[in-house]
């Protein structure tokens, strides 16, 4: 199973993440940020992976890209947490702090 809904607040616009992010759903989890990322018209986008309860290596992929293309994210869980502190890691030059690309 996997699901993508979007949550509109007038401050924020949130991509709630359901389910496993496996190779068969990568593409449409980038092309939905993408899309979503349009007209926010000043509000924030964070991508919410608390729901998740697989993250393949194609799905930590996708994850990184968007991470370099400055998405924020937010998640519970400690696996996921790691995991998404990992790719932060990986992505941030040294010196920055990962609260800049993950928010928990």
């Amino acid at each position: 199973m996997f699901k993508i809904s979007i949550v509109d607040t007038p401050s924020q616009r949130t991509l709630v993440v359901e389910g496993k992010l496996i190779e068969a759903v990568v593409d449409e989890f980038r092309t939905t940020w993408k899309n979503t990322s349009r007209n926010l018209d000043g509000r924030k986008l964070v991508i919410d992976l608390s729901s998740l309860t697989v993250i393949s290596r194609e799905g930590e992929e996708a994850i990184f890209d968007l991470m370099r293309e400055g998405a924020k994210f937010s998640c519970a869980g400690i696996l996921t947490r790691h995991v998404l502190k990992r790719l932060a890691q990986r992505c941030q030059p040294r010196g920055l702090k990962e609260t800049q690309t993950l928010k928990t």
